[in-house]
């Protein structure tokens, strides 16, 4: 008689196949991983009349929420933007923005259209990110639902298929059965130690059976649910050719990957974005700080004297200098540690020890929406091509042009860093073409961000690295106060790379000094 399997192997066994989100259901529905946080607002105290003075340095999601909340308690903030624009890396661009990238400055010449934008850096706001959303509610930003998997996107590998792309659904699918037949063959063969019930392990079968559309013995003989080769509304639906497993394993493995666990972590709940354009989160926050933004104010010294701090700055070919109570800074720290400032060496150092990943995105405007005459609307198409994926747009739907993203290579290892810009929309086209023949043809006012190349940027996301000692201790004195200064923004989290990050590092931070405030005035 076989042995069923424990909780936590067959934990073990989904995630070696089905992957983190499935585990995290599994898990999240037997009470073993905890539900999500809550929103991080601090209570702060109102100042009742106090004056109070707060520089915070950068126009970020960070920095801007600072300014906000603080604001709302009666202290008095002033944003020092370097930028001629608020919101790093929340960037949206449409007809005659300036994309100022450091030797390929560029104007967007999409047309003057509502649906015609492309966002260039934060994309997607994930249904879990609740400080992100309540702004959004608080500050009037409506949403809209982001398709993110779209199974009837594509999937392309010159070693898949003799390089003709395949939908999604058909890979998928026939991946899954595969593995649901690997679970149920591991299921009952595994080793006994504290097992499941009959009962459970009947009902588990059953589940690994569904999950494949495996027969009653646990075998994968092909779906339905990639859809009929033909027939399936008046007459009876026919099954399509099964795709081996031996033929889908010439595909890339990373591509594989990215076909089965697109839809994990961050991107796992449901999706969404502001409508018409991620820095509509940006504009609602500058709704609510009119008058408290230096724009082109390029910080030159920070300097603390222990009951106060002065920041100096350039603008408009004048050096001002500002004193405040307190400091608030979501400048990226390769930049922050040249501009003069006498901060502890210690904190001085751990700042050097945070590195920055390389990003690129490129985009073009389509003069028709071809995709959706293949029935392609939203989703990403994975390719293992240094592009690496294709954009849908699902806002527009039916109007006759539309913006696709053309490339995303997170990580720096595509070659485009290193490209010209015309080099950069020659591969584009040539890698787009060989997913869509007609892609050359329809693409029109091609754009390119290398993030590590932006001006008042130099980089993307920050990169901790493996949470060694020496990067836990350098976390731990950066998330600390120097004095009367905070760093903050999504550097200063444990998930760099997302708005809810960046948001609740400043949380973090105004906490902290409330309790400061509160202590000196006896609350």
């Amino acid at each position: 008689m076989s042995k069923p399997v424990t909780r936590r192997e067959f934990l073990n066994l989904i995630a070696a196949t089905g992957g983190v989100a499935t585990v995290l259901g599994v898990g999240g529905a037997l009470g073993l991983i905890p539900a999500s946080t809550q929103a991080s607002v601090p209570n702060l105290m109102p100042l009742n009349g106090q004056r109070r003075r707060v520089v915070v340095l950068g126009g970020g999601i960070s920095g801007l929420t600072t300014a906000y909340e603080l604001g709302k308690v009666g202290y008095d903030c002033t944003v020092l933007e370097s930028s001629h624009r608020c919101g790093g890396r929340i960037m949206t661009v449409r007809h005659g923005d300036l994309i100022d990238e450091i030797g390929n400055p560029q104007i967007c010449k999409f047309d003057d259209e509502p649906h015609l934008y492309f966002n260039c850096g934060a994309a997607r706001l994930p249904s879990s990110h609740k400080n992100t959303l309540n702004y959004c509610k608080e500050l009037g930003v409506e949403l809209e639902m982001f398709i993110n998997e779209n199974k009837h996107a594509l999937v392309h590998d010159p070693d898949l298929n003799g390089g003709k792309p395949m939908r999604n659904i058909d890979v998928s699918t026939n991946l899954k059965g595969f593995m649901a037949e690997l679970m149920f063959k591991g299921f009952n063969n595994a080793e006994l130690d504290q097992p499941f019930t009959d009962d459970e392990a009947a009902k588990l079968l059953a589940v690994i059976r569904q999950f494949g559309d495996l027969d009653e013995d646990g075998r994968y003989s092909g779906s339905l649910r990639n859809g009929y080769a033909s027939g399936g509304f008046i007459s009876d639906p026919v099954q399509k050719e099964m795709i081996h497993v031996r033929d889908l394993l010439k595909a890339n493995t990373g591509l594989l990957r990215s076909v089965l666990l697109e839809n994990e972590g961050e991107t796992a709940p449901m999706l969404m974005q502001p409508i018409g354009g991620m820095d509509n989160i940006i504009k609602g926050f500058l709704r609510k700080l009119e008058g408290k933004v230096e724009y082109h104010a390029m910080v030159m010294a920070v300097h603390d004297h222990g009951d106060q701090i002065d920041v100096t700055y350039d603008q408009n070919g004048q050096r001002l200098t500002i004193t405040a109570d307190y400091v608030f800074n979501c400048i990226p720290s390769h930049l922050m540690v040249g501009i003069e400032n006498n901060f502890p060496e210690e904190y001085r150092s751990a700042m050097k020890s945070i590195r920055r990943g390389e990003a690129f995105k490129g985009a073009f405007q389509m003069k028709q929406r071809f995709w959706e005459n293949e029935e392609i609307y939203g989703g990403i198409t994975w390719t293992n091509q240094p592009i690496r994926q294709i954009w849908y747009p699902f806002h527009g739907l039916l109007k006759q042009k539309g913006v696709m993203l053309a490339a995303y290579d997170y990580g720096g290892g595509s070659g485009f860093m290193r490209m010209t810009h015309d080099e950069r929309i020659e591969a584009m086209l040539s890698q787009g073409e060989k997913i869509h023949p007609q892609y050359r043809e329809m693409a029109e006012h091609g754009i390119t961000i290398a993030w590590h190349r932006m001006n008042h940027m130099l980089g993307c996301s920050a990169r901790w690295g493996a949470r060694t000692p020496e990067n836990e201790r350098n976390y731990q004195i950066l998330q600390q106060p120097a004095g009367r200064h905070y760093m903050i923004g999504d550097q200063i989290s444990r998930k760099s790379a997302w708005m809810e990050s960046a948001i609740q590092s400043a949380h973090w931070a105004m906490a902290h000094m409330d309790q400061r405030v509160r202590a000196e005035a006896g609350a």
